[in-house]
């Protein structure tokens, strides 16, 4: 005679089920997270600036090992820098640019194409000279600057670096300047002064010598 079927055994199924969908909410949750991951890096573009061969003497011989320069930026005004060293090239560009979305600075543009004002920076035997542009005057500037300058977001920027060829040294007294830029509406809460104080007075200062 056969057997009616348990009725006992329906509940087990359901729970099996929701047991089931645990697994792919996980899933679905570390989904989230890699397309937040990789839309934080599409925001950003790096640069490699430099990559050098660096040798460490131990007991043995030499270990050779790659060390890299790299700049990070959103072309938006956010800009950082950062070096790394491995032994192959690739490990020590990754971890030069994990360095450099760690030490981001934001820097105030004017109107979103060049700098406020000029403005001079210092680091180590390395000077450089950073003067705004008017439009279309495009990027005149060495190698390492460029990148700086071009991870940022600067259109119109005249540049010279004076004293070093060292990327190191340009890339960080580039960033001693640029972390020395003040914009107006900093300006104007420094001096107790209006924003349109600030911009109606250099732009009076900019037709005035137009017109000289």
């Amino acid at each position: 005679m056969a057997r009616a079927p348990n009725s006992d055994r329906s509940p087990r199924s359901g729970e099996r089920g929701e047991r089931s969908e645990r697994p792919q909410r996980g899933r679905q949750r570390q989904g989230e997270r890699n397309d937040g991951d990789s839309r934080e890096e599409s925001e950003f573009i790096d640069k490699l600036v430099s990559i050098n061969r660096v040798a460490k003497v131990v007991k043995g011989g030499r270990r050779f090992a790659f060390a890299a320069l790299v700049v990070v930026g959103d072309q938006k005004g956010r800009v950082g820098y950062g070096t790394g060293k491995a032994r192959e090239v690739p490990e020590a560009i990754r971890k030069a640019t994990e360095q450099a979305k760690r030490n981001l600075i934001r820097v105030a543009l004017r109107e979103g194409r060049t700098l406020h004002h000029d403005i001079r920076g210092d680091f180590g035997a390395g000077r450089v000279i950073l003067r705004s542009a008017p439009p279309g005057t495009g990027i005149i500037a060495g190698g390492p600057m460029r990148a700086v300058f071009e991870t940022m977001g600067v259109q119109d920027v005249v540049a010279k670096c004076l004293g070093t060829a060292n990327p190191h040294n340009m890339v960080k007294a580039t960033f001693a300047a640029l972390k020395g830029l003040m914009g107006p509406r900093a300006v104007a809460a420094k001096r107790g002064k209006k924003v349109g104080d600030i911009t109606g007075r250099r732009d009076g200062v900019q037709a005035a010598a137009k017109e000289a």
